[in-house]
């Protein structure tokens, strides 16, 4: 007997609600939209995934407590001088990719490029925080041929889709995503 009265009050309180608003059950919407923060839609396309971002400071902080290094011809670090290596904007999961590449070799990595200007342009480049250049080792070189998959012109691909390129003084990496982390 109370269930039937307690329902028969929900629906008495929800029709109210509708006849207040000038709604209709078929036309009810919630009051708030709320905004996925994982997520966000553009205006070309359905949806794109938000970059989390980092400073230079913090990037550096993540590579040096993974026994990762870095060096710059120019002895600096601002993303406007072609001749610095910056970390300045440089994607999580691009740290990440870094950070699961010397877990998974066990090799000596040295950062020679990062997000500073002077790289070539693109969705996926350096400015925007998907590519690192690494020098070149024998380790490294042999990790990557011979644990990814040779996708021609000098490129591997990993089997999370990051993509190595091999160039003539280093290795440029782009990491669509960490590569496992």
């Amino acid at each position: 007997m109370r269930t039937g009265r307690f329902r028969a009050a929900v629906v008495a309180a929800a029709t109210a609600l509708l006849a207040i608003t000038g709604a209709t059950a078929a036309s009810a919407a919630p009051a708030e939209v709320v905004q996925d923060t994982v997520f966000q839609p553009a205006a070309d396309t359905p949806v794109t995934a938000l970059v989390t971002k980092l400073t230079h400071a913090q990037a550096t902080a993540r590579f040096s407590a993974a026994g990762i290094s870095w060096t710059s011809s120019g002895g600096c670090s601002d993303r406007n001088n072609p001749t610095c290596t910056s970390f300045t904007q440089i994607n999580l999961t691009t740290v990440q990719g870094a950070e699961t590449l010397k877990r998974a070799t066990g090799c000596a990595l040295t950062i020679t490029g990062g997000t500073e200007t002077g790289h070539a342009s693109g969705t996926y480049s350096h400015w925007n925080g998907y590519k690192l250049d690494f020098r070149l080792t024998t380790c490294l070189t042999n990790y990557v041929k011979g644990t990814f998959t040779s996708i021609g012109g000098n490129k591997w691909q990993s089997g999370s889709g990051n993509v190595y390129y091999l160039e003539s003084n280093h290795w440029d990496v782009t990491y669509y995503n960490c590569g496992g982390c």
